[in-house]
């Protein structure tokens, strides 16, 4: 039973650090847009083919 005494205390802080964690990302912009990350992965990046160095041709 004296456990209860030191677990609540300790969840309650830790509930209390969440809280103000969550908060401070909804003020940082963090869940501002969330459709356009998921959609950036799907386009292609071209990237030209590096050209050939003269001495690789030797």
């Amino acid at each position: 039973m004296n456990i209860l005494l030191a677990l609540v205390p300790i969840s309650l802080l830790l509930l209390l650090a969440a809280i103000l964690a969550f908060l401070w990302a909804v003020r940082r912009g963090q869940f501002d847009d969330l459709d356009t990350p998921a959609l950036d992965m799907l386009g292609d990046d071209e990237r030209p083919a590096p050209a050939p160095d003269a001495k690789d041709k030797t």
